[in-house]
């Protein structure tokens, strides 16, 4: 399993003078159109931190920065990453601010799709059918769904990502192994932070990425194993009801 440095300890940071975050509401769950809103369910503390990552509001401090044209190459690099990205699967590792591991699978195919499957026993499904992004607990028959606009990982996984036109950037750092771009959505219905870190060798390759709530409490997931030579089946990325949904360990 490849290992993954939180930090670019010897990187030559551009990252702005940031101010205090500011808390903002949640967002409104969202539902198809004729469908039946999912059951409410108050969802335990636990499980509340675990998806902050996902799901909440995060923090959204003020501007971004004035990109120097080192700076705009960095973003415009990640950008053709992005738009060059087929189908994915490999491993994960989450971590909460509790520092305690999650693991697990997880397979992307853009546009807007992803699964992310957690290992036992957290029994727990991520899903966007690219229209909207579930949560499921599969131990306690509930969901929480959003619209996939709502979150920051629409700027990412939609068919032509650009960045610079979409993103306000609040950080960019380059090291001899890795390419660090921090990055807010400008789209007022998609307030989200999220920071991508970025193996350069042998070739530019997403590894991990950050996520931080309104409290201030961060959620890192690590990625592994990646292999994108296999075609995923589109019907791995609809989002069934959680008591025909199956847990794949």
């Amino acid at each position: 399993m490849l290992t993954v440095s939180g930090h670019a300890g010897d990187a030559t940071s551009f990252a702005e003078d940031q101010p205090a975050a500011t808390a903002v509401p949640a967002p409104v769950p969202a539902t198809r159109p004729g469908a039946e809103a999912p059951a409410p369910a108050a969802p335990s503390s636990a499980a509340t931190d675990q998806n902050s990552g996902w799901n909440a509001e995060v923090a959204t401090p003020g501007g971004g920065l004035v990109l120097n044209d080192a700076q705009t190459e960095i973003v415009k690099k990640v950008n053709g990453y992005f738009n060059a990205l087929g189908d994915l699967k490999g491993d994960f590792v989450q971590t909460t601010a509790d520092n305690k591991p999650m693991k697990g699978k997880f397979m992307v195919k853009r546009p807007g799709r992803f699964r992310f499957d957690y290992a036992r026993p957290s029994k727990q499904i991520i899903i966007s059918d690219g229209e909207y992004l579930a949560i499921q607990d599969l131990d306690l028959n509930n969901e929480d769904r959003v619209a996939l606009d709502q979150t920051p990982f629409r700027l990412l996984l939609r068919k032509d990502v650009d960045l610079l036109r979409d993103a306000t950037i609040v950080e960019v750092q380059e090291s001899d192994d890795q390419l660090v771009v921090a990055l807010r959505d400008k789209s007022p219905d998609a307030p989200g932070k999220i920071k991508l870190l970025m193996a350069k060798s042998p070739q530019l390759e997403l590894r991990e990425w950050l996520t931080t709530d309104a409290q201030g409490l961060d959620t890192r997931v690590q990625i592994s194993e990646l292999n994108t030579g296999e075609k995923l089946d589109a019907s791995l990325f609809k989002i069934q009801a959680v008591t025909l949904n199956k847990f794949h360990p």
